[in-house]
């Protein structure tokens, strides 16, 4: 039977209508019935109307014939449609993930080694191992794999120590100890020395919109201002802090005074009857446990104040494990971000209005005196030798007391007084 253009016009009519409403089951159903309306030549009609190919059309029909109307939900048979390009190319899956891990750790023969990893880079370099696959697939192929942009991340410290977690397991037993007897516990560090000057700093502020803070077009030292050098002091037990910003070099001698400053003007007002103090620092730096003045001008402070100095040293590798790191540095850098630090005073008014809601507070001092570079390698063997240090049994390059030179010498008269037996 022929069909004039008027029925194509009809049932192209109907189907506009009503197809934005139906899935692709759906419409392969309507267009069956609707081709059984037409008798003979029925499907080739209403695939010229519909543009749904016949074989699609027949499918329709034997399901209305078979009743498969009525069972299941799925608009396609289990594994139905265009296949994925990762099933249709063998392969394509294990080159993409080579390509990016190799490019990551350095293999010599990755074609994405000196390039960067871009979607397109990518596709064009599975090309050239004859994979067919545009830069949008190999976005979404990336994401079913877990690959993300992501930004360099400061994490990796060098090899870990065989005894790392042990020693932070005898630092931690070391604080609550001495917590317990209610003496003083600090954690110190040097935080990053800063230049002082109209330079930009790190962080977004406040501003009008379309007014920001005009700084420096580079970053070069001011000499006539120099820099600072901020010390810290965290007391542990009372969530305080001090930081003496120094001006000049940093060294044990500076750093010492940092914790002579902080007990004279706070730890002794809070801790009076205090015997004994313990640090926790790096093993690095101007308190680093190699540094020979470090030890001798605690020894000079222990005999000051009379106070046993127990220090215990972070592994090589694990700095950012101190306390003072994270409870306050971290906020000191928070509070002053996106603020150019005109002036040493700047710099101590910033610090010491840093409070958070868990009750921080911090005292800052400018600390205007000159120390040398260099003074521990003038330390006479006579002066190394009278310090008064005794290391502990595990780890005693890391973990030692310093105790007042005069109990040694009481100490000694003791012995020395002792009758023959």
């Amino acid at each position: 039977m022929k069909y004039t253009q008027e029925d194509i016009n009809l049932i192209e009519e109907k189907f506009d209508n009503i197809k934005a409403f139906l899935n692709e089951k759906e419409r392969r159903i309507w267009c069956a019935s609707e081709a059984n309306c037409y008798g003979y030549g029925g499907i080739s009609l209403v695939s010229k109307a519909t543009g749904m190919a016949p074989n699609t059309i027949k499918k329709g029909k034997k399901e209305l014939e078979n009743g498969t109307l009525l069972e299941g939900t799925r608009s396609r048979a289990i594994g139905g449609g265009r296949k994925k390009a990762s099933e249709k190319q063998r392969g394509l899956r294990k080159a993409l993930l080579t390509m990016i891990a190799a490019s990551t750790k350095g293999d010599p023969e990755s074609l994405l080694l000196w390039t960067s990893k871009s979607l397109r880079n990518i596709a064009d370099a599975l090309a050239k191992q004859g994979f067919n696959i545009s830069h949008s697939t190999v976005a979404v192929l990336l994401k079913k794999y877990r690959y993300s942009l992501q930004v360099n991340k400061k994490s990796l410290e060098g090899s870990s120590h065989p005894d790392r977690d042990a020693q932070f397991q005898y630092i931690n037993s070391s604080v609550a100890t001495l917590q317990q007897q209610e003496q003083p516990v600090i954690s110190v560090d040097t935080k990053k020395k800063e230049n002082l000057g109209n330079f930009k700093n790190n962080g977004a502020e406040l501003c009008e919109k379309g007014k920001p803070v005009k700084v420096s077009d580079h970053d070069f030292p001011d000499k006539r201002l120099g820099r600072v050098v901020p010390y810290g002091i965290y007391n542990i037990g009372e969530n305080s802090g001090w930081v003496s910003v120094g001006v000049s070099s940093d060294t044990a001698e500076f750093a010492v005074n940092a914790i002579r400053t902080w007990w004279y003007t706070m730890g002794l007002k809070r801790y009076p009857d205090a015997k004994d103090l313990l640090i926790t620092a790096d093993c690095g730096g101007s308190n680093g446990y190699r540094t020979k003045l470090w030890k001798y001008e605690l020894n000079k402070f222990a005999d000051e104040s009379g106070l046993r100095i127990h220090v215990r040293h972070f592994p090589p590798g694990t700095s950012k494990w101190n306390s003072i790191e994270h409870k306050l540095f971290s906020y000191i850098s928070k509070n002053w971000r996106g603020r150019p630090l005109l002036t040493r005073e700047t710099v101590v008014n910033l610090i010491s209005n840093t409070k958070t809601k868990r009750g921080l507070k911090i005292a800052a001092v400018l600390d205007e005196n000159e120390y040398e570079s260099g003074k521990g390698d003038k330390l006479s063997d006579e002066e190394i030798g009278s310090i008064n240090i005794c290391g502990d049994d595990f780890h005693p390059e890391w973990n030692y007391t310093i105790s007042p030179r005069k109990m040694r010498q009481k100490i000694y008269e003791t012995e020395c007084n002792k009758k023959p037996s």
